[in-house]
C-alpha cells in the first residue's frame, strides 16, 4: 500500500528508537513520520549521538536531508542548522561526523534507507544532480508563484525540484497573523513537519513544533492560520495545483471528479484525448521513451 493518510502527527510525543539497518554505523536514532510498506520509502526525524561517525558511502535510493539543530562535519566542511542535502542514488558523500551531536529531517524518496560504505559513486550515480547549501542563507524568500495562490503571508524557498514531475521540496513559513479562511485540496500527495511555530487547521486544531502531516491527493485541508507564524520543510509527490472551495464535507471521490472538471475546462482537448484512452496508462513519451509512471 502506498503511504496512509497521517495528520496530524507530532514527534514529540514519541520516543527516539536505536537505528539498525544494515550498513549503517551506531550511535543514529529516529522517529518515524510516514512509510511506504510496499517500498520502504520513509520521512524520520533523526538524532545523530555526540560522536557519532559514518564513513565515506552511498545509498540505493535518492534521499534528502534538513539539518535542523547541532552540526556535522562533512568531508571536513562543519555545516549547521539550514544544511540542505539532495543526494542522488549511488552517489558517494565523504566522510560524516557529528561531533556534539546533530537533529535532522531523513527522507528516502523511493526505496528503503541503505548505506553502503564507498569512496567511490556507483557507474549509474548522477553526481550532477547532488546538492549541498544551506537553505537558511543561501537561498531568498519568494511567493512560490503558484496559482492558484494561498494567502499573502505565506512565503517560500524551493530547495529541489523534480523537472519530470513537478515534484519538489521546500522551506515556507506563515507570517505572523497569517490567515486563509478556504478549503484546499491538490492532485499530489504533500507532506510538511514544522520546525518551528504552531499553526492552526480547521480539521484538528493546532499543530505545533515537531508537528507532521502526510496527505494522499483530494484530501481537504483548510482553512488554517498562524498567530505567531511558523517555518516549516514541505514535499509533494507532483506539481502541486491548489483547487480552492468552501465545503468542508467533500471527500475525496467527490474531489477528484471536481478535479477532472476543471482539467475539462482548462484544457478540455487534453480531457477528452484521456477519456478516449480509458485503460491506457502509460501513453507514448517521445521526450522520455523510457520512462514509466511508477518509477
Amino acid at each position: 500500500m502506498a503511504r496512509p493518510h497521517i495528520e496530524p502527527f507530532v514527534d514529540s510525543t514519541v520516543a527516539f528508537k536505536k537505528f539498525r539497518m544494515p550498513g549503517f554505523p551506531r550511535g543514529m536514532q529516529y522517529k518515524m513520520l510516514s512509510m511506504d510498506t510496499d517500498t520502504g520509502a520513509s520521512s524520520m526525524t533523526i538524532q545523530l549521538d555526540p560522536g557519532y561517525k559514518q564513513p565515506p558511502g552511498l545509498s540505493y535510493t535518492d534521499h534528502e536531508i534538513l539539518i535542523m539543530s547541532g552540526s556535522i562535519r562533512l568531508g571536513g566542511e562543519v555545516r549547521g542548522p539550514g544544511t540542505y542535502l539532495y543526494v542522488p542514488a549511488g552517489v558517494s558523500l565523504p566522510a560524516l561526523e557529528s561531533p556534539r551531536g546533530c537533529k535532522a529531517l531523513y527522507m528516502y524518496n523511493w526505496a528503503e534507507p541503505s548505506f553502503e560504505e564507498s569512496d567511490e559513486d556507483h557507474s549509474l550515480g548522477q553526481r550532477d544532480r547532488l546538492h549541498i547549501f544551506n537553505s537558511y542563507e543561501d537561498i531568498y524568500w519568494g511567493t512560490g508563484n503558484k496559482y492558484p495562490a494561498v494567502a499573502p503571508g505565506c512565503l517560500v524557498k524551493i530547495l529541489h525540484m523534480d523537472a519530470m514531475s513537478g515534484a519538489y521540496t521546500f522551506l515556507y513559513c506563515m507570517t505572523p497573523k497569517f490567515h486563509q479562511d478556504n478549503i484546499s485540496y491538490h492532485d499530489c500527495t504533500e507532506e510538511a513537519y514544522h520546525i518551528f511555530g504552531t499553526s492552526w487547521m480547521m480539521q484538528f486544531g493546532d499543530l505545533p513544533t515537531g508537528g507532521y502531516f502526510y496527505r494522499p491527493p483530494y484530501i481537504n485541508h483548510g482553512a488554517f492560520a498562524s498567530e505567531r507564524g511558523i517555518l516549516a520543510l514541505g514535499r509533494t509527490g507532483g506539481e502541486l495545483f491548489n483547487y480552492f472551495h468552501f465545503n468542508p464535507w467533500t471527500n475525496p471521490t467527490e474531489n477528484h471528479e471536481r478535479a477532472a472538471a476543471v482539467l475539462d475546462r482548462r484544457k478540455p482537448h487534453l480531457y477528452e484525448w484521456v477519456r478516449s484512452h480509458d485503460g491506457h496508462n502509460h501513453p507514448t513519451d517521445f521526450e522520455h521513451p523510457h520512462h514509466h509512471h511508477d518509477d
